[in-house]
């Protein structure tokens, strides 16, 4: 690697993570101490990264009981950070995992507004972190009253800097890192379909091509995950499993987001190998109880892929 994946979570969150087999809706449950841990996308794109050995730097916030919290795994995970203090209350994310019907429910608290300075403390973080990066990864939604140019600024930084830039989010946000010519966006299914106003998967991706994104990956659940590359428009890859994995999807997205950034701060561009990566790296951490961490079966994954182009 040429220099270390840096993520930026502005809307971090303490992730609580409940198990239990078989939910009854209004019913009591006795259930094992769930796992706490800090959590938001980029944190968790971070987290994976480093259970590999890859350089990284955890770069968000942290305020209030929560934040402490938040910042105390942090340190005792090992994961390289910078946290900028806050006034407000880190939030809190739940996860309820039923193992009975293989299904996971979030709960996810909205995101207390930053202050004009502490926005501004955290891109300076950002700046002075660029020239160690290998590559620039801006996750998760923004808090209330967040500057609408956030991560278009975080992929304009990225490349004055000379580093690519990878922008998971949602909304509006998808639309303004694609006009920033963004280097890959990672939508999942629904985030496109929602942000594009258009239902079929294929055409939404080349319009984000279109307006400006170098490469996108689409989750698609089941069915895996398509590939676009600005450099062939038109035509798309396809990777799957031969057979859907039983588990915790909570945290698939990130691993995916983890392993292309992985790849691209070591100069890896092969849009293939990419799409390999992304979607072994994404199927191992359904395996995991939580999210941010992936099973060593990664690479006996990878091996099984199914992969079509298109």
């Amino acid at each position: 690697m040429t220099g270390s994946v840096v993520t930026v979570t502005p809307n971090p969150a303490l992730d609580i993570t409940y198990t239990v087999a078989g939910l009854r809706p209004g019913g009591s449950h006795r259930v094992p101490a769930p796992l706490t841990r800090a959590g938001g996308k980029g944190v968790n794109v971070s987290r994976v990264a480093h259970q590999l050995g890859c350089p990284t730097l955890v770069i968000s916030t942290a305020g209030g009981g929560t934040g402490a919290e938040f910042a105390a795994d942090l340190r005792n995970s090992g994961i390289p950070n910078r946290l900028i203090p806050v006034t407000a209350q880190t939030r809190r994310t739940i996860a309820l995992v039923d193992t009975g019907a293989d299904l996971t429910s979030i709960f996810n608290e909205e995101g207390p507004a930053l202050s004009a300075s502490e926005w501004q403390r955290l891109v300076a973080a950002v700046v002075e972190s660029l020239a160690t990066a290998g590559v620039l990864v801006g996750s998760g939604s923004l808090p209330e009253n967040a500057p609408a140019d956030f991560y278009p600024a975080l992929v304009e930084l990225a490349h004055r800097a000379g580093v690519p830039a990878i922008i998971d989010t949602s909304g509006a946000g998808i639309l303004a890192a694609a006009k920033a010519g963004a280097d890959l966006l990672k939508p999942n299914n629904d985030e496109l379909t929602e942000a594009m106003g258009e239902r079929d998967l294929v055409t939404a991706a080349l319009r984000l091509l279109e307006m400006g994104a170098r490469r996108v990956l689409v989750s698609a659940g089941a069915e895996g995950m398509l590939a676009f590359d600005a450099g062939t428009p038109g035509r798309y890859l396809c990777a799957r499993l031969p057979e859907p994995l039983r588990g915790n999807p909570t945290g698939a997205g990130d691993a995916a987001v983890s392993a292309a950034a992985v790849a691209l701060a070591a100069g890896i561009t092969d849009l293939e190998e990419i799409l390999r990566r992304a979607t072994a790296w994404s199927a191992a951490a359904v395996l995991m109880p939580a999210a941010g961490e992936i099973s060593p079966r990664h690479q006996e994954l990878a091996g099984q892929l199914i992969i079509r182009r298109y």
